[in-house]
């Protein structure tokens, strides 16, 4: 690879080239994690439909949102038929601290998802569905700390008729402290009704818990190194 080809492969913005048919001819590494939240086909339809009227590059401010990317915007390029790219302006999602890696012990995370549902759903009049992915392995977490940092997310949504706890892997996404990479999984909790007057002291708990968390209007999500020695 030259120089500026480097640049391009590790740019942490997606960028894709294709060919006037729509077929990738190449992408960066950034770029083939956001396929795996979206195809070829939609992100060649945006560019296209942003494209200048003559060859050259233009640049456009718009909000993007595919999974956990998120965008504010793009610039797309050709100088001939044949080949267009686009380059996608990401929002930084995850915000990591460095992992404990010493300080927890190995743990069963369906556990603590049961011990957190069972001692919500005492006297509670709110039903509690999970929706569980059972390939995740043991991994390494603080039990207290992280207990206190899901059980502040259920206490959050109480008012919510029905609270659904979704665990699964984040497909082709990994985190990289000390040149070792880690792949990722989320939990999510989905409530019709969240107190987010406790958003503060979620966020709190997750950064001592070494884990990013993301806010919506209806959920909650944990976005958790997989830490497995």
């Amino acid at each position: 690879m030259t120089f500026e080809q480097q640049w391009i492969e590790y740019d942490f913005n997606p960028f894709i080239l294709f060919d006037a048919s729509g077929k990738i001819i190449s992408l960066n590494s950034e770029a083939q994690f956001l396929l795996g939240a979206s195809n070829a086909s939609t992100l060649f339809e945006i560019a296209t439909h942003h494209a200048s009227q003559n060859f050259g590059f233009k640049t456009t401010f718009m909000d993007l949102e595919f999974g956990r990317y998120k965008f504010f915007g793009i610039t797309v390029g050709y100088e001939d038929e044949e080949h267009l790219g686009i380059r996608l302006y990401q929002i930084p999602s995850y915000h990591f601290s460095k992992p404990k890696i010493d300080s927890g012990e190995m743990v069963n995370v369906y556990t603590l998802i049961d011990l957190c549902i069972s001692s919500n759903s005492i006297n509670a009049n709110t039903k509690f569905l999970k929706d569980l992915d059972p390939s995740i392995p043991e991994i390494r977490l603080n039990t207290n700390l992280f207990l206190k940092l899901l059980n502040r997310i259920y206490s959050s949504c109480m008012e919510s008729e029905n609270i659904t706890t979704k665990l699964y892997f984040r497909i082709g996404e990994h985190i990289k402290f000390d040149d070792k990479k880690y792949s990722l999984f989320s939990i999510t909790v989905t409530a019709s009704s969240i107190d987010k007057t406790k958003f503060t002291a979620i966020k709190q708990l997750a950064d001592e818990n070494s884990v990013s968390v993301e806010l919506k209007e209806k959920s909650i999500s944990l976005n958790i190194p997989l830490i497995t020695a």
